[in-house]
């Protein structure tokens, strides 16, 4: 009986040690390095997202509703003289006078928060200048709807801008603008929708 017992404790003894050596069987160590660790990012999306700009922070917010009412403006220009549709020359003029007087309501609520460091940009920023230049460069036929598809694109993001400053904004006068200005740049979006399902007839 002692001998069956001593028999079967060596046979598991076997068994166990086979079992140890086994691929696998014991905690492996970590197949990445400290290094390959370090230069893996991070998935938390703070760290994999490039950080937008700050449209709630008032130097963001004017550069942009500043460059959004020169390309506004420039781009009726070039509009009121190229068009040939009476509905998109009257939509041009409508922009250029609502938007020069949109600029001269920025400068105001600038001036009456007393923020002296904030100044307007003065000329267009690359996007919007490449969307100048395609516009003059659209032929007569395809003018129109390159002009009224910008027109859609750009007051949407004015759109965007304006709310969100209006609702998040650091500059209690800066903010007031914006909640004024959102309901115009909604009007002018529709608007714009409404030409652009027109020239697709």
């Amino acid at each position: 009986m002692n001998r069956s017992l001593a028999f079967a404790a060596v046979a598991v003894a076997a068994l166990s040690l086979a079992a140890c050596n086994k691929p696998g069987a014991s905690n492996p160590p970590s197949a990445v390095t400290p290094q390959e660790k370090a230069e893996t990012p991070d998935a938390h999306p703070s760290a994999t997202i490039p950080t937008p700009a700050n449209e709630a922070a008032a130097p963001d917010f004017v550069a942009k509703a500043a460059a959004s009412d020169m390309f506004e403006v420039a781009a009726a220009k070039i509009a009121i003289t190229r068009s040939h549709n009476p509905d998109v020359k009257a939509f041009a003029r409508m922009m250029e006078t609502a938007h020069t007087a949109t600029t001269k309501g920025l400068k105001a609520a600038i001036g009456k928060s007393g923020q002296t460091t904030l100044t307007p940009p003065e000329a267009l920023p690359g996007d919007l200048q490449g969307k100048i230049d395609d516009l003059n460069k659209a032929d007569a036929a395809s003018f129109d709807k390159t002009y009224i598809d910008q027109q859609v694109d750009a007051h949407q993001a004015a759109l965007d801008l304006m709310q969100r400053y209006a609702r998040d904004g650091d500059v209690a006068d800066i903010k007031a603008f914006a909640a004024d200005t959102a309901p115009k740049v909604q009007e002018h979006l529709t608007k714009a929708k409404g030409l652009q399902d027109a020239l697709k007839k």
